[in-house]
C-alpha cells in the first residue's frame, strides 16, 4: 500500500528548466492509478453491524498539512459507522494496544457523530444532502466531537465514489424508524451479561432489585423506599418502571398527576442526605385545579421538609439557572471555532480566538454548571441539608448536575462500571430524552441540514446577563422584577459567601481521590482550554501523551533549570548570596513558547509555532533563555 505518501512538493523530480510551471495539482502527481496499492486492513465489525458500501483508493488527506499529503486506504459505511481503512492501523496495532478504543477506532466516525457533509466541486465546497446529480472529487465531514475529516475521491473508480458518497449521505440524514437503529440489532446479537455481582459489571437498573443495591450501596434505604407503582408504564411513560421515593410518601400519590410533583431519589450522602428532583405540575389556569396542585404540593413538601431533622434546599433550574436556549446557542459558537478545513481558516481564527471563544459563553456555562454543583454538593456535604432538583421535565440539566455531584462525592462514580451504571441510572432511567435532543431519527427535514439542537415546545426563560441587576436601582428591582426575585438576589449572595469558605477550605485539604473531588472553575485554572495552540496534534493534547509530551516537558525543565541558574549567578556576584525572593523568580517572567500550555513560561506571537523546533532545541548550544524573540522579563511581581 502507498502508506504516509507525500502527494505534494515536488514529487522527487526537478523540472528540467528552471522557468518551468506545473499546472497539475499536487494530488495528481501519481497519473497511474495502478501505482497506488492497497494493502487489505480487517474491518472490525461489533455484533449485529453490517457493511453497506465502500470504496477504495481513498485519500485521507492530513488536516493540518498543507500540502495536501495524505493517506491511501479504503473508505466504508456500515450500518453504526464511516470507517477509514488505511496502513496506519497496523501501527497502532502494534505499538499501543492497551490504549486502543475496542468499539470505534481513530479513523471512525459514528453515524450519528456525523454533524453536517461537504463536497468539494472545482475548488468550490457545497453542503451535500438528498439526490446528487454530481459527485464531489472531495469529501469534508464534520463532527459533533469537533473533528473534521478530508478524504479525497479522484482516484477513487466513478462506480464506487457514487455508491459511498449517495450511501453516506443516506444514512446520516435521511429519516430513520426508531427499530432500524442500530443499537437494537446490536442488543438482539450482542451475548448477554450473566454476571450477578453489581460490583462488577454496568447496573442497568430496570428491576426493583437494581434500585435496592444502589440504596443499599449508598445508606439510603433508611429513608427511602424503591416502588414499582409504574411497573409496566401505566402511572407515567416519563418514569422509569421502577425508582425510588421517600418513605412516607404513598405509591398513590404517584399516578395523581403521572408522576409530576413527585420528589424522585438520586443519590443519599454518607451523612443521611439526599439529592432529589422533581418535575414541575402542568401549568393551570383554572383556580379550583390550580387550589388542588397547591395543596398536593404542601403535602410532598411536608414529606420531605422536616425540620429540624430534615431540610430541604429547593433548585428551581428552569427559572434561575441556564435555559436550553442558552446552551444551545453557545455551543454552536464554540463548535464554529474547531470546525476548520484549511491551515488559512485557522490563522484567521487564531488572530481573534480568545475574543471569539469568550463572545461563545461555551466556558462560561460549563463555571456556572460546576459551581451550580459544587454548591449543592457544600449543601449535602457541609450543611447536611436535602436537595431538590426542580425542572420542568427533570430531564434535562437535572441529569447534569446530578450526575457532576455523584461523580464530586461518589468514588464509586469515577470507577468505569460506576460511572457506566451513573449514565444508566440518571440519563437512560432519567428519561432524557435523546432522539430529540440529537434528532437521532432525522424526524423534521427543516432542522435536519441546520443541525440544530432539539428543544421542547416551551419556551424557557433566559438567564440574565452579568451585571445587570449593579445597574438597577431597588426601586426597579422592585416593580419590574418583583419581590421575589429581589429575595434570590440577596439569598444568592449569602449563599456565595458560604460556598466560597466550603470551597477554598477543601482545596486547602491534601487531594484524596478516594473521598470529594471539586474541580477547579476559576478561568487561569482551567488549563485544558489552553491547549487551543496544539489542538491539531493530537499527541500533545493529552497529559503524558506520547514523545509530543514528553520532549516538551523536558524542554520546560530545562528552561527553568537554565533561568533560575542564571539568576542565581547573578546574585553571587552582585550580592554574594542568594535573597529569600529567590523561589519567586519563575513568577516573575513570561514567556509564550510553541509548547504552550505544557511550558509555563511563554512567548508572544501573532502564529504560535508548532513545537517541532523543540526537537533541534535539545541539540543546540544557545541559551534558550537567552534568546530575545522568546523571553520578556517583567520585573518583579
Amino acid at each position: 500500500m502507498l502508506g504516509k505518501g507525500v502527494v505534494g512538493g515536488g514529487g522527487g523530480t526537478k523540472a528540467p528548466k528552471p522557468s518551468f510551471v506545473s499546472y497539475v495539482r499536487p494530488e495528481e502527481i501519481h497519473t497511474n492509478e495502478k501505482e497506488v496499492t492497497e494493502k487489505e486492513v480487517t474491518l472490525h465489525l461489533l455484533p449485529g453491524e453490517q457493511l453497506l458500501c465502500e470504496a477504495s483508493t481513498v485519500l485521507k488527506y492530513v488536516q493540518e498539512d498543507s500540502c495536501q499529503r495524505g493517506i491511501y486506504g479504503k473508505l466504508v459505511c456500515t450500518d453504526f459507522k464511516i470507517a477509514f481503512l488505511g496502513d496506519d492501523e497496523s501501527a497502532l496495532d502494534n505499538d499501543e494496544t492497551q490504549f486502543k478504543n475496542k468499539v470505534i477506532g481513530e479513523n471512525d466516525i459514528t453515524l450519528h457523530c456525523v454533524d453536517q457533509i461537504y463536497g468539494v466541486f472545482d475548488e468550490k465546497k457545497k453542503p451535500l444532502f438528498g439526490q446528487l446529480k454530481k459527485y464531489p472529487e472531495k469529501l469534508i465531514i464534520h463532527c459533533k466531537d469537533l473533528r473534521v475529516f478530508h478524504f479525497g475521491l479522484r482516484y477513487t473508480k466513478e462506480e464506487e465514489v457514487k455508491r459511498i458518497v449517495s450511501g453516506i449521505i443516506h444514512h446520516t440524514q435521511a429519516p430513520k424508524l426508531l427499530k432500524r437503529l442500530f443499537l437494537f440489532s446490536y442488543a438482539s446479537a450482542a451475548q448477554n451479561n450473566t454476571a450477578t455481582d453489581p460490583k462488577n459489571h454496568t447496573v442497568m437498573f430496570d428491576t426493583l432489585k437494581d434500585w435496592c443495591w444502589e440504596l443499599e450501596r449508598t445508606k439510603g434505604n433508611v429513608k427511602y423506599k424503591a416502588v414499582s407503582v409504574n411497573e409496566g408504564y401505566k402511572a407515567s411513560d416519563r418514569l422509569p418502571a421502577y425508582f425510588v421515593v421517600p418513605t412516607p410518601l404513598p405509591e398513590e400519590d404517584v399516578r395523581c398527576f403521572q408522576g409530576r410533583g413527585i420528589p424522585i431519589w438520586c443519590w443519599s450522602c454518607h451523612n443521611g442526605c439526599a439529592l432529589l428532583k422533581m418535575s414541575a405540575l402542568p401549568k393551570e389556569q383554572d383556580d379550583g385545579l390550580l387550589q388542588i396542585q397547591k395543596s398536593f404540593l404542601d403535602g410532598i413538601y411536608k414529606t420531605v421538609h422536616r425540620p429540624p431533622y430534615e431540610i430541604v434546599k429547593t433548585e428551581d433550574l428552569s427559572s434561575n439557572f441556564l435555559s436550553l436556549q442558552d446552551i444551545q446557542t453557545a455551543y454552536s459558537k464554540f463548535k464554529q471555532l474547531f470546525l476548520i478545513d484549511n491551515s488559512t481558516e485557522f490563522w484567521d481564527t487564531d488572530i481573534k480566538w480568545f475574543s471569539l471563544l469568550e463572545s461563545s459563553s461555551w466556558l462560561d456555562i460549563i463555571r456556572r454548571c460546576l459551581k451550580k454543583a459544587i454548591e449543592i454538593t457544600e449543601c449535602l456535604e457541609a450543611q447536611n441539608m436535602n436537595v431538590l432538583l426542580l425542572e420542568e421535565n427533570a430531564s434535562d440539566l437535572c441529569c447534569l448536575l446530578s450526575s457532576l455531584v455523584q461523580v464530586m462525592m461518589d468514588p464509586h462514580c469515577r470507577t468505569r462500571v460506576g460511572f457506566q451504571s451513573l449514565v444508566q441510572k440518571e440519563w437512560i432511567m432519567g428519561g432524557h430524552c435523546f432522539l430529540d435532543r440529537c434528532n437521532h431519527l432525522r424526524q423534521s427535514d427543516k432542522e435536519e441540514h441546520q443541525r440544530q439542537l432539539s428543544l421542547p415546545l416551551t419556551q424557557s426563560k433566559s438567564s440574565p446577563k452579568r451585571g445587570f441587576f449593579r445597574e438597577e436601582t431597588d426601586h426597579l428591582i422592585k416593580n419590574l422584577l418583583g419581590k421575589r426575585i429581589s429575595k434570590l438576589i440577596n439569598s444568592s449572595d449569602e449563599l456565595q459567601d458560604n460556598f466560597r469558605e466550603f470551597y477554598e477550605s477543601w482545596h486547602s485539604k491534601p487531594t484524596d481521590y478516594h473521598g470529594l473531588l471539586l474541580p477547579h472553575i476559576e478561568g487561569p485554572e482551567i488549563k485544558v482550554w489552553a491547549q487551543r495552540y496544539l489542538r491539531w496534534i493530537p499527541e500533545a493534547q493529552i497529559l503524558g501523551g506520547g514523545r509530543v509530551a514528553t520532549m516538551s516537558k523536558l524542554l520546560e525543565m530545562m528552561e527553568e533549570v537554565e533561568h533560575l541558574q542564571e539568576k542565581i549567578d547573578e546574585r553571587h556576584h552582585s550580592q554574594g548570596a542568594l535573597p529569600a525572593e529567590a523561589p519567586s523568580l519563575l513568577r516573575s517572567s513570561a514567556r509564550l513558547s510553541s509548547l504552550f500550555p505544557f511550558a509555563l513560561l511563554q512567548r508572544h506571537s501573532s502564529k504560535p509555532v508548532l513545537p517541532t523546533s523543540g526537537w533541534k532545541a535539545l541539540g543546540d548550544e544557545e541559551d534558550l533563555a537567552k534568546r530575545e524573540d522568546e523571553f520578556v522579563d517583567l520585573g518583579d511581581v
